[in-house]
């Protein structure tokens, strides 16, 4: 799709004037980073050494739900970007950026019309309704052999079962499609007025050859997808916003995209851990551990992780759970707990697993590690003398066991690694943390940066352009430290196995 093509698919926002004032001494900004996550949508300045100087955040509803973020209206979320820049260039009115850096959520699936315009909605890693097509394709074809190629399973997150299920669900909006992309393609379409696909996007989409950087035409041929309807990847973009955002930000005219990195990267990135030598441990609204390397990733990966691609140079390998703090918010809210700051002082005051709770905390369902299409969240060994607050205990530990999975799986990739954590969940629950750490039997670090993906992203930006050196070079400012009670792990080790057990009963296995 050409840039002239698009020149008339606009978004329905209208500039105002009012929004942009510069100055004549330009503000010392060198990258503006967008991070577009699961909960939002930030706009960030950093300078050369990448600081972050000036930030702006809109929030839209999806942050109540994680529910309803599994179908989304891609155009909200593009007006929800242009309204965190409009912002950012009201806080900053003097800068101008030379280059502008993307971190976007991974996975994502849009269809598109030869016009730009939307035909299907957004459906994003939150969706599981194509869950029926990832058996379907795990009974067709050898998993294992496509893991090896792709780095990914057959999963609904991932767009082979989202293809799939579209096509059976509704033809009419498929025969209407011209390409598929992304989320951050899509952004990329309307602002730049191309759909630059990075390696790093691609590279989680389960249709993405992690040795080839580029489309893995044998799965693409294998599920009859037109090559045709695939964005092109690119190796590193350098393009420029379109006339009537140029228009609408001055101050950005000149600055060029250079870097668009998925999120679960760009946290590993920005908050320092960018070798093997470190795990990245982040919970959010989900949950994720990723270790990052150079060169190529490895041919025997445990089929419980995924493996994308940071760059062309780089592979990230790790674990994702569909449930972190957005499970914490939606037990607090449906249990009706009201105070809770007063929710950490009661908690602490619990026994590590004295509860008599076992709970697969599958709520949004399952992915690492055993990438289960139809799990459901379960509560297993309630009574009447059950409280709130065990139950929210529980939970907090069902999580940390799910961790605890991934982090023996990565073993391989990763052996006695520092574990640093990311993420407002952790930051804001030093309870949560000693758990974390307790059921590891690891020392946990509390570290980097509180908004990490975008930083992450900034620091891309900048090692590519030459600002600054390898970003292997970073280094981890560690904010606080917990180690862990090997006692309680033994404890929680009793935990892990009761849980396990729970799995196999209830899923089959």
């Amino acid at each position: 799709m050409s840039v002239s093509a698009l020149d008339e698919v606009g978004l329905g926002i209208q500039p105002d004037s009012d929004l942009v004032s510069l100055m004549d001494q330009p503000f010392p900004a060198v990258v503006l980073s967008i991070d577009v996550g699961t909960s939002g949508v930030r706009s960030v300045l950093f300078d050369q050494h990448g600081s972050e100087l000036e930030s702006a955040r809109y929030i839209s509803q999806r942050e109540s739900s994680l529910g309803d973020f599994a179908e989304v209206d891609a155009n909200e979320i593009v007006t929800d970007v242009v309204k965190t820049i409009d912002e950012l260039m009201l806080r900053a009115p003097d800068s101008r950026p030379e280059y502008l850096a993307i971190s976007a959520f991974w996975h994502s699936l849009i269809g598109v019309d030869a016009e730009g315009n939307a035909t299907t909605p957004l459906l994003t890693w939150a969706d599981t309704r194509a869950a029926k097509f990832a058996r379907k394709l795990r009974a067709e074809f050898d998993e294992s052999e496509w893991h090896s190629r792709t780095g990914c399973r057959f999963h609904p997150s991932y767009w082979p079962a989202k293809l799939l299920w579209l096509r059976s669900e509704f033809p009419e909006r498929v025969a209407q499609t011209n390409f598929w992309m992304g989320f951050a393609e899509f952004l990329c379409l309307k602002l730049f007025g191309t759909p630059a696909a990075s390696i790093s996007m691609a590279s989680a989409t389960g249709l993405f050859n992690q040795r080839n950087n580029d489309w893995d035409w044998q799965s693409v041929e294998a599920l009859n997808i037109s090559p045709a309807t695939l964005p092109e990847i690119v190796v590193r973009p350098s393009i420029r916003l379109r006339n009537e955002f140029r228009e609408r930000w001055p101050a950005l005219s000149n600055s060029l995209l250079t870097t668009i990195i998925g999120d679960g990267a760009a946290n590993n990135i920005g908050g320092g851990s960018t070798t093997n030598n470190r795990i990245a441990l982040m919970v959010g609204t989900s949950g994720a551990m990723r270790t990052i390397f150079a060169g190529q990733p490895s041919s025997s990966i445990s089929m419980g992780l995924w493996s994308y691609r940071v760059d062309q140079d780089r592979v990230v390998v790790g674990g994702a759970l569909s449930d972190g703090g957005g499970l914490y918010r939606w037990l607090t809210r449906s249990l009706l707990v009201d105070e809770l700051t007063s929710i950490e002082s009661q908690l602490s005051k619990l026994e590590a697993d004295a509860h008599g709770l076992t709970i697969l905390p599958f709520w949004s369902g399952e992915r690492s590690t055993g990438w289960y299409p139809d799990a459901r969240g379960a509560i297993f060994g309630l009574t009447q003398r059950t409280t709130t607050i065990e139950i929210i205990r529980a939970a907090l530990e069902a999580i940390a066991y799910r961790f605890a999975l991934i982090s023996r799986a990565l073993e391989s990739v990763a052996p006695g690694a520092t574990i640093v954590a990311t993420g407002n969940a952790l930051r804001g629950s030093r309870l949560w943390a000693q758990i974390l750490a307790d059921a590891l039997g690891r020392k946990l670090v509390i570290g980097g940066s509180a908004e990490a993906s975008a930083r992450g992203a900034a620091l891309l930006a900048l090692e590519a352009v030459g600002k600054i050196g390898s970003i292997e070079d970073l280094s981890v400012v560690e904010e606080q430290v917990f180690e862990p009670d090997m006692s309680l792990h033994q404890r929680y080790a009793l935990g892990l196995a009761r849980q396990e057990e729970l799995y196999s009963r209830v899923m089959g296995e």
